[in-house]
């Protein structure tokens, strides 16, 4: 039974003449596609977007929605534009939710929401449903992105506002005789694109258990690894990767060849209990072996060629723009001041990186930029050192002036 609306955007049966419904395929969108008919009484138009999950074929999701009832059914790849309008501002704000997440799944869904919010206005849609829960961080970030973008847009969330269980999803499929798969991590729920891959449920929401080997399906577990360690360069322009082991490439394709050479030495796993928007503690298993790789050389880069004022704010403004990504405020004005200001911080991040992976760590070994503030006859011990080390008392007794006198008070 539906819960009382509690939000003027919630759309009721009656209310909506047609529905976009964003579609992946999986168990929530498949049945939701025959739950929204029904219980609606309307058209439904699907929208998939190919973000870089692994084994999608989209020819097959488009027939599937088709043949579930969609009058039509969009299918999109829009891995090169999630990787250059998206991955990339990810990158320049060193992006790590609580100092951990690299917001893989967090900022797909400003792009999914861009396109939602277009289609449904080309198809006269006046509703967007969509298969988030109601403890979840997507409804927030899907809700908040669609009534931005288009106010006069209602959003349906069956599973939230029905209380739809897997178990009662099942028994509709079944009543229903709606095709759906069984495999053996049908206990998890995943998320998946080029830049990260996030599980959840099941045994996993015991914090004190380890994770069991098999979730993973981009990084093999450290102790499983290659004994001996392996050594890439990434050379970045304005922050941004541009070549991997001096081959250029587009970023989306640089980021899925880095993906199987860093998932190898089993970087990028991460097991953390964060704080979701809604208020709840959650455990979370990620797997992004290029993103900790990619975001670990960009630090060190950037503050290789930033000031030590510009190292000092940095990291605050960072930690804002990723806690504004992972809260689902992409369009948020305060956005594109933060953008602006990192754009400007990054004009100079563009040099080489190299980067040892062994054994789940990705550590940088070196570094080279023509903006580099590092000069090596100023940081030298050796003979032709050029720094003036007589004119070091002066700035002493300057610099610690003022915590001279407060103790002196003090102890007066």
């Amino acid at each position: 039974m539906k819960k009382p609306k509690t939000a003027t955007y919630e759309a009721d049966p009656g209310e909506v003449s047609k529905v976009l419904l964003l579609f992946s395929g999986g168990l929530d969108t498949t049945i939701l596609m025959k739950w929204i008919q029904d219980m609606y009484k309307t058209d439904v138009i699907t929208l998939t977007l190919d973000l870089g999950q692994p084994g999608i074929d989209l020819k097959e999701v488009k027939q599937k929605a088709l043949k579930l009832g969609a009058l039509k059914a969009y299918v999109i790849d829009a891995k090169k534009e999630f990787a250059e309008h998206y991955i990339s501002k990810a990158i320049k704000a060193n992006a790590l939710y609580q100092g951990q997440y690299p917001l893989s799944t967090a900022i797909g869904r400003p792009l999914i929401c861009k396109y939602a919010a277009e289609i449904a206005e080309k198809e006269g849609c006046d509703a967007i449903a969509h298969g988030s829960t109601g403890k979840g961080n997507d409804q927030v970030r899907l809700d908040a992105g669609i009534i931005t973008l288009n106010p006069k847009l209602k959003v349906i969330a069956p599973v939230r506002d029905y209380d739809l269980t897997r178990d009662v999803e099942i028994d509709f499929a079944k009543k229903h005789n709606i095709p759906i798969a069984h495999h053996k991590m049908s206990q998890y729920s995943t998320d998946e694109n080029i830049w990260g891959r996030s599980i959840e449920c099941g045994i996993l929401e015991d914090p004190s258990k380890e994770p069991p080997k098999d979730i993973y399906l981009m990084s093999i577990p450290p102790e499983f690894a290659p004994d001996k360690p392996e050594t890439i360069t990434l050379e970045f322009e304005k922050g941004i990767p541009i070549a991997l082991d001096n081959m250029k490439m587009e970023l989306n394709k640089l980021i899925e060849k880095l993906n199987l050479i860093a998932g190898k030495h089993g970087i990028g796993m991460v097991d953390m209990v964060e704080d979701r928007i809604v208020g709840l503690k959650s455990r979370e298993i990620y797997e992004c072996p290029a993103a900790i790789t990619i975001l670990t050389a960009h630090k060190d880069l950037e503050k290789f060629t930033c000031t030590i004022h510009q190292n000092s704010l940095k990291p605050v403004m960072d930690q804002k723009w990723s806690e504004m990504a992972y809260y689902g405020l992409w369009y948020d004005p305060l956005m594109g001041s933060l953008n602006a200001f990192i754009d400007k911080a990054n004009e100079k991040v563009t040099g080489m990186v190299k980067v040892k992976l062994f054994k789940g760590t990705a550590t940088t070994i070196g570094r080279s930029s023509p903006y580099g503030l590092y000069d090596h006859k100023l940081a030298s011990y050796t003979k032709g050192q050029t720094f003036n080390q007589a004119a070091s008392t002066g700035f002493i007794e300057l610099w610690s002036l003022q915590t001279k006198m407060a103790n002196q008070i003090k102890e007066g």
